[in-house]
């Protein structure tokens, strides 16, 4: 057999390799609207990038007649390539070999991988398609488990990872998603759980569908495991490649900078978008868009804890992390849920150097029973943790009010802010001026002989001397009392200003953030 023989031979193989499961369980994959391992990395890398590694390793296994069984690839595509330019690095699960089941090569491949895009500086790109441990190899197939978590963790902050959940992911399967950075989802298609709905209906009697117990629609808007969801697998990764293009490629890099089209100009509108009356709600997404280069807001985990409103733009080209309460819903009051999400994207964006900006509308953290039977306390520290620990640039714009602890947390002057605006209808206290009127007034007010008349003169006197903006800006709190018009104006200058600033924090091994 000479060279050619020889060559022939190694393009039949990889062919078999690349046909995975043969042609009848790829017409399967497609027949329940999903696309095969090799289709998806088409789809998400640029055109004729992908490199693939790894395509020969094979099972070791012999029980159970796995001897039988070759398995291409292990069940697993892994290799690198470009997206929008920039290297990336990536497993696809092939649910057409074992059901994307992990076993020890599987394992050893994905790990691999994952060490390289480390060493490398680029992203992680997980495409999970899998029915979980392959249970012929017992043991070694939670090994391998392990091996892909370890490394989720110790490169947590130091690449962004990111999963993309496009088939069962069940068991143990679902912890590296969750270690991630962000989780997309497809509708429809995708599942996320530990125990699987026949194993609930054994052990606790409950019936319960596979969607309705772990779908894009639940880990998207009831239990926040996820960040994103779309209707189809194209869908979704565009949505990935778009947001790759804010992400820097590494913990040591800067976020790209876009071509700018649009000049620093004044934002009349802002002045009809937030009402004057503290109680009238509205959209802060409309402040965003108004403040943001057009078009440029992608907002995370947008059906979860929707009265916090978080998510990536650029400002003149400059890529910016916010977290924007959302008075539309709950007041903008700060609960368990808005505390978690804000303080995980809160440490993203300063793992990646991304500078953050918060738009401020809160009345506090939100009251009830089952709030503080549930870790209110704990929960709400996050933010204060995760905005004091960070040393990227960051600002925050007071657009309307700012009551007690919780204007303490999002970000003010005395746990770390930079640079902190304030329109002039903002009102910053320890309460809103009715409570605080109740309170401080209450003799006078019972003792009146009109108190509604007395009451509505105490608030008033109270708003007057202790809930406007200057009083805050006459202590040092907040740096400027601005024109809302001028908002993308000053929030330009103040991105240029920090741009090459450094803090840094005591030396430790690392906090411990009350989880």
């Amino acid at each position: 057999m000479d060279i050619y023989d020889k060559i022939n031979e190694l393009y039949d193989k990889k062919r078999q390799i690349e046909l995975g499961g043969g042609d009848d369980k790829i017409a399967k994959q497609h027949e329940k609207g999903k696309l095969t391992a090799r289709e998806r990395i088409e789809l998400l890398l640029d055109e004729g990038t992908f490199v693939e590694l790894n395509p020969f390793v094979q099972h070791r296994t012999r029980d159970f007649g796995m001897d039988q069984q070759a398995g291409p690839g292990d069940g697993v595509v892994t290799g690198y390539g470009k997206v929008n330019g920039r290297p990336v690095y990536l497993f696809s699960q092939d649910f057409t070999v074992f059901g994307g089941a992990l076993g020890e090569m599987h394992a050893m491949k994905i790990a691999n991988v994952m060490d390289l895009a480390a060493k490398n500086g680029a992203p992680f790109i997980g495409l999970n398609d899998s029915g979980g441990a392959r249970i012929q190899e017992g043991v070694v197939s939670l090994d391998g488990y392990g091996h892909i978590f370890y490394r989720n963790a110790i490169y947590s902050g130091v690449i962004p990872q990111i999963s993309v959940i496009m088939g069962p992911s069940a068991g143990g399967a679902v912890y590296s998603p969750a270690i991630t950075d962000f989780v997309f989802m497809v509708d429809n298609t995708s599942q996320m759980f530990i125990t699987g709905p026949k194993v609930i209906e054994t052990v606790t009697g409950e019936k319960i569908s596979s969607e309705d117990l772990g779908g894009s629609k639940v880990h998207n808007t009831i239990s926040g495991n996820a960040h994103f969801r779309g209707a189809t697998e194209k869908e979704v990764l565009e949505e990935v490649r778009k947001l790759l293009s804010y992400l820097p490629q590494n913990n040591e890099e800067k976020p790209p900078l876009a071509e700018v089209g649009q000049s620093d100009d004044l934002r009349p509108d802002l002045t009809d978008i937030v009402p004057s009356d503290a109680v009238r709600p509205y959209d802060v997404r409309k402040v965003v868009e108004q403040v943001v280069d057009s078009g440029s807001f992608m907002e995370v985990h947008s059906e979860f804890a929707r009265n916090i409103v978080i998510g990536l733009a650029r400002i003149k080209g400059e890529v910016v992390g916010l977290v924007c309460n959302q008075p539309k819903v709950m007041a903008g009051g700060l609960d368990i849920d808005s505390s978690d999400k804000a303080a995980r994207f809160i440490r993203f964006c300063d793992s990646f150097n991304i500078p953050l900006i918060t738009f401020e509308d809160v009345t506090g953290f939100f009251p009830g029973i089952k709030q503080e039977h549930g870790g209110i306390i704990r929960h709400g520290a996050k933010i204060l943790y995760a905005y004091s620990e960070a040393t990227v640039p960051k600002m925050t714009v007071i657009l309307r009010k700012a009551y007690g602890g919780a204007y303490v947390a999002l970000n003010s002057k005395s746990i770390g802010a930079d640079i902190v605006f304030a329109w002039p209808n903002a009102e910053i206290a320890v309460m809103g001026p009715q409570g605080a009127a109740n309170i401080i007034f209450a003799r006078e007010i019972s003792n009146s002989s009109d108190p509604e008349a007395v009451r509505a003169a105490k608030i008033d006197e109270y708003r007057n001397k202790f809930a406007n903006p200057y009083v805050a800006a006459a202590h040092g709190m907040v740096d400027d009392v601005i024109d809302p018009r001028e908002t993308r104006i000053k929030l330009i200058q103040a991105l240029e200003m920090m741009r090459n600033k450094k803090e840094t924090r005591p030396s430790k091994k690392h906090g411990n953030i009350p989880l």
